[in-house]
């Protein structure tokens, strides 16, 4: 992260430094109602959220304090569960507050300017292309589907005897661990099949598509496999038949031991990318 240096342009007042940076949430080309935003909670300490123009496009911007968000403060910050916590709860809000009047580019995280004008000018230097993409993203949400199992105890179960089915020998046992372990890969791939087979087919009923990395079990807080991750962009006229799919695999899919879930409708951050279209990095203070 890098701290531009005040100039006479950026500070509140000429015998003092700046109290407070442009921060940044989203990107839209709908206002957002003034009463939407005056309702809506952003960062601590800082002001109300307030809609800026730039072009045609507008921003949910907020006076955030320069002290909170210093490269210092802000590194040191992050790195506290419950303030990220709190800074990501904050930034969705603001996300939400744009999303709720049309299609939005949400930009990350602590996006932060000296002023409105650097702002406005990073912002409008991208106007071509920021249209693209609400465009692309515009009467579409975001759904999220993530295929679970099987449990360690199905896997392991499988080729097992019965409780007082003890090998005679040790080759006799080693065939027995030697079986089980190919009765479980044998599970696990099924269930690995399972999850593509799901992934392919709601593909058929979105505009794009995307696989996250699986959590792992201590953050999903269920002792399974994820075995798929994905985001789906579905146009909002087809998310009753989007939804229909879901469940009639979901219900296919159940004594598979493998479970299908469904979160949704969200923002569509899985396909706002910021490499196509960036306004700001994470964490930066630009002039």
């Amino acid at each position: 992260m890098t701290t531009a240096p005040a100039d006479p342009a950026t500070t509140v007042r000429q015998d003092g430094p700046r109290s407070t940076v442009t921060c940044v949430f989203a990107v839209t080309d709908t206002p957002v109602p003034d009463h939407v935003l005056a309702r809506t909670p952003g960062h601590d300490g800082g002001g109300p959220l307030r809609l800026l123009s730039a072009g045609t496009l507008h921003l949910v911007v907020q006076d955030a304090p320069a002290a909170a968000f210093s490269e210092e403060a802000l590194a040191e910050r992050l790195n506290r569960p419950d303030e990220l916590e709190r800074c990501a709860l904050a930034h969705h809000r603001g996300v939400e507050a744009a999303a709720g009047a049309g299609p939005v580019v949400p930009l990350p995280m602590a996006t932060l300017y000296l002023d409105d004008r650097n702002a406005v000018r990073a912002v409008t230097a991208r106007e071509a292309s920021l249209r693209a993409l609400l465009d692309r993203l515009r009467d579409r949400t975001e759904w999220a589907v993530k295929v679970h199992g099987p449990t360690t105890a199905q896997a392991s179960g499988a080729g097992s005897g019965g409780a007082g089915d003890v090998p005679a020998d040790g080759r006799s046992y080693l065939r027995r661990a030697s079986a089980r372990r190919g009765a479980e890969r044998e599970i696990r791939e099924r269930a690995l099949a399972r999850a593509h087979a799901v992934d392919r087919e709601l593909r058929r009923y979105a505009v794009a598509a995307t696989r996250h990395r699986p959590q792992s079990e201590q953050l999903t807080g269920r002792n399974v496999p994820q075995l798929l991750n994905a985001a789906y962009l579905v146009d909002d006229g087809r998310r009753a038949e989007f939804v229909r799919a879901v469940g009639r695999l979901a219900r296919e899919a159940l004594g598979s031991a493998v479970h299908v879930t469904m979160s949704g409708p969200w923002v569509p951050y899985s396909f706002a990318r910021q490499d196509e279209v960036e306004c700001g990095a994470h964490g930066e203070i630009r002039a």
